[in-house]
This record gives structure tokens, C-alpha cells and sequence, in this order.
């Protein structure tokens, strides 16, 4: 099996390349079309800010393939906020995956959400084995609103979708690979899908 990582110098792609080896499995590395295309599983991370991470998927051309790939796909933290329609983050215009657009936290809360926080409504294949009220790790100041593609939901100011799936694409708002024993279990049930 052939996995591969996005690298479009918007994330901490060695920490999720680490985990996918501690669970014995072996990824590269790319921003390479060619191999992102021919890949079985592809993730695709992202840390940092909407628009100069789309900015770097555009300079690329990804931003016209990832929406066009068939094998499943997984989403991570900004990662997943860019498979979405939009994102009030810059106003940016991301690759309009999930009809969904990408909010700020209320004022009324701390941004960003650091820490540890429950996953619930578990949904999907993704979540095999994983118990409902799961504690995952989170860094964001933006969410996605509930909605058809929700597969889990967390609350943090409201309930908000911590993650997504539609057709062959998953997004998961919460770092797998910073989230313990059952992060790297969510992760191999993705690797195994």
C-alpha cells in the first residue's frame, strides 16, 4: 500500500509521518502530483493560516487535484477546514469539498481551543473501536458548524463538527497523531480503510 503526506509548507508533517510509523506503515512525503495521485491513501495536514496555505496549494496546482482524487483522503486540523467551501480566516476561498463554510469561535470563548476535549456521535469506519466521549487534541480558533457530513461532534462554545466525511474524503478537525493510544487507532482504522 502506497501512502503519502501533502507537503505544501503548511503543517508539521514529520510528527504525523512518525506515527504512521510507529503503527508500522510507511508514507512519503510530497507535493509531487504524479505520486499524490497514484497513492492508496493520501493525508493531508495543515497548521497555520487559511489563506497563505491555500496560496501554497494554488502555486502547486493541488487545490485543482485534491478535489479530483478518488482514493480516501484525510483531512487534519486546517486540513480539513480547507476541503470546506470557504473560511471567514482572510475570507479565503478554499476547494469547496464540504458545502460548508468555516467560522471564528464567538468572542465569548478563548481561541485558540488548546487541549484535550470529547469526541461524541461517532460516525463511520473511521471510528471503529474508538468508545463515544473519546478525549482528542485540538488547536483551532475556527470550527465547522454540524452538519450532513458530520461523522463526530465536539463543544466548545456550541456543538461543532470535529469531523467530516463525504464520499472518499475525511477531515478531522483534532491532530490524530498528538492524541494518544485511540488518536493513533483512528489513524490505522483510516490506513485500513
Amino acid at each position: 500500500m502506497k501512502t503519502v503526506i501533502i507537503d505544501y509548507k503548511a503543517g508539521n508533517v514529520q510528527s504525523l509521518l512518525f506515527a504512521i510509523e510507529r503503527l508500522g506503515f510507511s508514507a512519503k512525503i510530497t507535493s509531487d502530483a504524479d505520486e499524490i495521485s497514484k497513492a492508496d491513501k493520501v493525508l493531508f495536514p495543515g497548521v497555520g493560516e487559511a489563506s497563505f496555505a491555500m496560496n501554497s496549494l494554488r502555486e502547486t496546482q493541488l487545490d485543482l487535484l485534491i478535489p479530483e482524487l478518488k482514493q480516501p483522503l484525510l483531512g487534519i486540523c486546517l486540513g480539513m477546514q480547507l476541503l470546506c467551501e470557504e473560511s471567514e480566516e482572510s475570507n479565503t476561498k478554499a476547494l469547496g469539498i464540504f458545502d460548508v463554510s468555516v467560522r471564528k469561535f464567538p468572542d465569548s470563548v478563548l481561541v485558540p481551543q488548546i487541549g484535550w476535549n470529547q469526541i461524541y456521535d461517532l460516525k463511520s469506519d473511521l471510528f471503529r473501536d474508538i468508545p463515544e466521549q473519546t478525549y482528542t487534541y485540538l488547536v483551532h480558533s475556527y470550527y465547522v458548524a454540524r452538519n450532513e457530513n458530520t461523522i463526530a461532534t465536539t463543544d466548545y462554545s456550541e456543538a461543532y463538527s470535529t469531523a467530516l466525511q463525504k464520499d472518499n474524503f475525511f477531515g478531522v478537525q483534532f491532530h490524530p497523531e498528538k492524541s494518544g493510544i485511540l488518536g493513533s487507532k483512528i489513524l490505522e482504522n483510516f490506513l485500513k480503510l
